[in-house]
């Protein structure tokens, strides 16, 4: 059974319709990436599947674990193992990162966190990710850089252990050091259940979690699939090609 399946989806804001009838089966293990250009609606795909009320859908469904999903809140899709890497993650002052981990993932499980199991898988992840044991004692997100930020979502996701991880360029602002801390902690996750949607302008992130499938969305819609050759033909071509034929 596929771990997400988008059918026919379609998303407007206010009347602006954004996204057309995009569909795509994401199965256990799978890693997919989304690619193209400013404007078409990648974004707005990851944000309406983990439920933003900003976007309303109005037509087509989305499933995981076969299971429609729509009428859940966020929270509740976190629950069912949907996680997202936002493109700009928020700063929560007053709230430590050790302490937002460890209420989050009882509320996944439902069980008791034990305290200090807890706080050696922390920081050891934060070691994994090249980051000072320090942060887990920090407000989440305050004063981090761009690029703590971003390590610092991928150490969520790592505690948190969902089904699926959308990743909204998450690449993005990252150095190459960065960048490869960031793809280390994604690949280790790969068992064959993870599965992850990777959306992203560029191949930059590509070269180091390489995914099973490629896709290119141009105006709400998905144009073109393939292996990841395709994503070599996007840096060779860029997007102008793909935009003519569809």
């Amino acid at each position: 059974m596929p771990v997400l399946e988008i059918r026919d989806l379609h998303t407007q804001v206010g009347d602006e319709p954004i996204l057309k009838g995009v569909s795509l089966t994401i199965n256990p293990g799978e890693f997919h990436a989304i690619m193209g250009p400013n404007g078409s609606g990648k974004s707005t795909l990851a944000y309406t599947l983990m439920g933003h009320p900003h976007y309303e859908v109005t037509a087509g469904d989305v499933l995981v674990d076969g299971e429609s999903i729509l009428e859940l809140e966020p929270n509740e899709r976190a629950q069912k193992g949907v996680f997202l890497a936002f493109q700009y993650p928020h700063e929560i002052p007053g709230v430590g990162m050790s302490d937002f981990l460890r209420t989050a993932r009882a509320s996944l499980t439902g069980e008791e966190v034990d305290i200090l199991e807890f706080h050696d898988e922390l920081e050891g992840r934060l070691k994994q990710i090249h980051m000072d044991p320090s942060f887990a004692t920090r407000a989440l997100n305050e004063g981090f850089s761009g690029g703590e930020k971003k390590k610092a979502e991928m150490v969520q996701m790592a505690i948190l252990k969902p089904r699926i991880a959308i990743l909204d360029e998450t690449d993005s602002g990252l150095d190459v050091d960065a960048l490869k801390a960031v793809a280390e902690v994604v690949n280790s996750m790969r068992d064959g259940k993870f599965s992850s949607l990777i959306i992203t302008h560029y191949k930059r992130i590509l070269n180091y979690v390489r995914p099973d499938f490629v896709h290119i969305m141009v105006d709400g819609r998905i144009v073109r699939s393939g292996g990841p050759e395709l994503a070599d033909q996007v840096e060779e071509l860029g997007y102008e090609w793909v935009r003519a034929e569809a």
